[in-house]
């Protein structure tokens, strides 16, 4: 089983420039969910949206070519793909030559399918495949800038002194009626798990139910400053911790995260199904 203290992050690391699928490095999901109490079927539903800045590859005369690549990682895949070795996979086709962008597009979903879904055992038949689109230079200025909707909890002037993630600043007012609300913060942030660099993020809770104290939901979000934690794992944490304190009839939380090494990725969970967000970036993305 892979562990992120054997991936290439924090490690030297040269740069593959002829198509390499073994570069990437898939983390099972399970470890870190046992932490927060998952320990079989996850209580939501969504996926990994994933926004490749840095896809290049040559044509069969040898000319390069670039994309924009939106990848969809469902939450129900075994593994995560660890970003580092996703970016030095996608760097081994720049000198790769491919007829053309459809089998660009059908290489990246082949390997990266593969690679969310592979055990130790046999291997295991994907039940889903991963989404990609490419999108061509032609496009690249549809690519549209938009902010998250919803009440901004940044408005609040509180006081912040936890740093770590503290569930227990997380309350309702059971005595109100109950509400459906959409609030927002980009005061997201935490480290990565292995280097500590940080990562810095925007989330959006939708909820249904007893209504949450949004001063203590700030307060809540700021304690992941310190926090080492993947994205996806943070994202699924804040869901869980939301989900068993203030049990809420429904919940959805997404966030966006800056991009790192020409990558963004933004998990979504909720507790039923739906259709996914369209993959826009904000403007720190």
């Amino acid at each position: 089983m892979n562990t992120p203290e054997q991936s290439q992050l924090g490690k030297s690391a040269a740069y593959i420039d002829q198509y390499d699928a073994s570069l990437l490095f898939p983390i099972p999901r399970a470890g870190k969910r046992a932490e927060i109490g998952i320990t079989s079927a996850p209580p939501f539903f969504g996926a990994d949206m994933w926004t490749a800045f840095e896809l290049s590859w040559l044509n069969l005369r040898g000319k390069p070519q670039v994309a924009l690549v939106h990848f969809t990682i469902p939450c129900e895949s075994l593994n995560i793909v660890e970003s580092k070795s996703f970016k030095l996979y996608l760097n081994s086709f720049n000198n790769t030559r491919f007829a053309d962008a459809d089998a660009v597009k059908a290489r990246l979903r082949a390997d990266i399918t593969e690679a969310v879904w592979r055990t130790e055992g046999a291997p295991l038949a994907a039940p889903t495949t991963i989404g990609v689109t490419l999108v061509g230079a032609d496009n690249f200025d549809r690519e549209p800038v938009h902010e998250l909707d919803g009440l901004n909890l940044d408005r609040l002037d509180i006081e912040c002194t936890q740093y770590t993630p503290a569930p227990e600043l997380l309350t309702v007012t059971p005595d109100e009626q109950p509400v459906s609300e959409v609030l927002v913060s980009n005061l997201l942030k935490s480290n990565c798990l292995v280097t500590g660099q940080p990562d810095w993020g925007s989330v959006q809770i939708r909820y249904s139910g007893d209504q949450i104290e949004q001063g203590g939901l700030l307060q809540y979000i700021v304690s992941y400053r310190n926090h080492n934690e993947f994205h996806e794992q943070c994202v699924e944490r804040i869901f869980m911790d939301i989900w068993t304190r203030c049990k809420p009839t429904t919940l959805t939380v997404y966030a966006r995260y800056t991009r790192r090494g020409g990558l963004d990725i933004n998990p979504f969970r909720t507790s039923h199904p739906q259709a996914l967000p369209r993959n826009v970036r904000t403007a720190r993305q």
